[in-house]
């Protein structure tokens, strides 16, 4: 027996288990038919609605709140520059490094017309949005070492003021969230992981294998980055340097970035390989993950979902490009795990292509015709990413999402949550609630959209990623995912209060 068909049994067994103490739904829930997520990229909550009525933004925090230390722990006298300057590649005029000198120790409006005057619409460099260097940007919930352990000085401390982005207005219209995290610290790879499994993926035996340089090298706290002997000591001095900053934890598990094992992926197939495989040679494939997904679950239980990509079946095809559409392979959870391997007929069922421009994604809405649980990622240069997108094409675009599912068949029983994988290393004041060792990780803005909404609220209540699962989970019946339980117990250990499933944005008496 092979260790990938054992593998699949033992996650059968496991799934019989848990369908078996499945809950049901509490009161009320069952008014939500179709559960509709789309996940735009790298925004933290301050970075775009810090200035939003009613929220916990910006308007009344000291200097002291903002203040950003140094590496060793000490006040920087001033921010270092953006290194290598504010806005990205082919951006004319850029604003270069030398412009960014010498700004205070303090957050800075990007689109201040007396300032930089860089709108939503111009491409910024892109930030660390690493599993490491994030924990140690919070600084054990200081949030004061955003600029120290960075690689693009003082972009960190960059907002916006988003009030004319549409999604503003849909904020105001239905419920803004506030205290919404990312699930894991780090990046979009781990972000979207959790969104499908509330759980962590593992390289066995990485240390005899190809991408064995992998391994980060740890402090014995098991969140520090050990710093190189020759990594400048301050800030202002550059970017620092570590012994070696891998995607992989000492005890092999993967926390930033690899790449899909199967196609499409940035890893071509071996040479006279299976043309729809990646190489698993190659150091940055990640082999397939066995661990139960929400959406096993929901196969288990016959309720139909799919995970939408834009601009899937183009890539497929050999045909993305860049700027547009710029396909990230690393944004498609379900394409690491193994039930949704080519060939497979719950790849054919769950597996969709949103279209160009999400065109397929928005047909399936205007003709009604949505699964009940149904996941959206629009293509890269849609979806607000630092680096390659600008904020204000996937705003619009989210924007024009929403006004296709509210004039929907499947509108007047149906809840779209629209947020952010993860903060895509902008600083925000408010530090994460401390539970597991994974996360959860800086805020990040979301939308409770809905017929049922508490309609034009701000909603305080603590969520992360994973109660987008827990929501889920409770509506449809669902056994609870055992990264779910983890993380209740880790805050309970803690002190912290329990993740909401969103139901507090909503009224579900109506």
């Amino acid at each position: 027996m092979t260790r990938s068909f054992l593998s699949l049994c033992l996650a059968s067994t496991a799934l019989a288990s848990l369908v078996a103490v499945a809950q049901a739904a509490p009161p009320g829930y069952d008014k939500i038919d179709t559960v509709v997520v789309i996940y735009a990229e790298n925004r933290s909550f301050d970075n775009l609605y810090g200035g939003f009525p009613g929220a916990n933004g910006l308007a009344n925090l000291t200097a002291d709140q903002v203040r950003q230390l140094d590496r060793d722990g000490t006040p920087l006298a001033e921010l270092p520059p953006a290194w290598g300057g504010l806005t990205g590649k082919g951006v004319t005029p850029a604003v270069t490094e030398a412009q960014t000198a010498h700004l205070a120790n303090a957050a800075f409006s990007i689109d201040d017309p007396k300032g930089f005057n860089e709108g939503t619409n111009v491409i910024t460099h892109d930030l660390w949005h690493r599993f490491y260097q994030e924990q140690m940007q919070i600084d054990a919930g200081k949030n004061d070492k955003f600029v120290a352990w960075a690689d693009s000085g003082s972009l960190v401390m960059g907002h916006y003021d988003g009030s004319s982005l549409p999604m503003w207005a849909v904020g105001k219209k239905y419920v803004l969230a506030d205290n919404f995290f990312q699930g894991a610290f780090g990046g979009s790879f781990l972000n979207h992981i959790m969104l499908a499994c509330a759980c962590v993926p593992v390289y066995p035996h990485v240390d005899t294998g190809p991408a064995k340089g992998q391994i980060a090298v740890v402090e014995p706290d098991g969140v520090t980055l050990k710093v190189a002997d020759n990594s400048p000591a301050s800030a202002l001095g550059g970017v620092p340097k570590f012994v070696n900053d891998g995607a992989i934890t000492p005890d092999f598990h993967v926390v930033n970035t690899m790449q899909p094992p199967y196609q499409p992926s940035a890893n071509k197939p071996a040479e006279g390989g299976d043309k729809a495989l990646a190489d698993p040679a190659q150091p940055t494939t990640l082999p397939p993950q066995h661990d139960i997904t929400i959406g096993d679950l929901l196969s288990l239980k016959g309720i139909s979902w799919a995970w939408y990509s834009g601009a899937w079946q183009a890539t497929l095809d050999g045909k993305n490009t860049t700027p547009v559409p710029n396909f990230q392979f690393h944004h498609q959870p379900f394409n690491y795990f193994a039930p949704y391997a080519p060939g497979t007929a719950a790849r054919a069922e769950h597996l969709k292509d949103g279209g160009l421009d999400g065109v397929e994604f928005i047909k399936a809405i205007d003709d009604g015709k949505l699964p009940a649980v149904t996941f959206y990622k629009p293509q890269g240069n849609l979806n607000e990413h630092g680096g390659y997108a600008d904020v204000s094409s996937g705003d619009k675009h989210l924007a024009d999402l929403v006004a296709h599912l509210e004039k929907s068949p499947q509108w007047p029983h149906m809840l779209v949550v629209v947020t952010y994988d993860e903060n895509g290393g902008f600083w925000d004041h408010v530090a994460p609630p401390k539970a597991d060792r994974w996360g959860p990780g800086n805020r990040v803005p979301a939308f409770i959209i809905s017929p049922y909404a508490r309609m034009g609220t701000v909603d305080h209540t603590q969520y992360d990623t994973t109660s987008i699962l827990r929501f889920i989970t409770a509506r449809y019946d669902l056994p609870v995912l055992p990264g779910l339980v983890v993380r209740d117990k880790a805050l309970r250990n803690n002190d912290q209060p329990p993740m909401g499933d969103l139901t507090a944005a909503l009224d579900l008496t109506k």
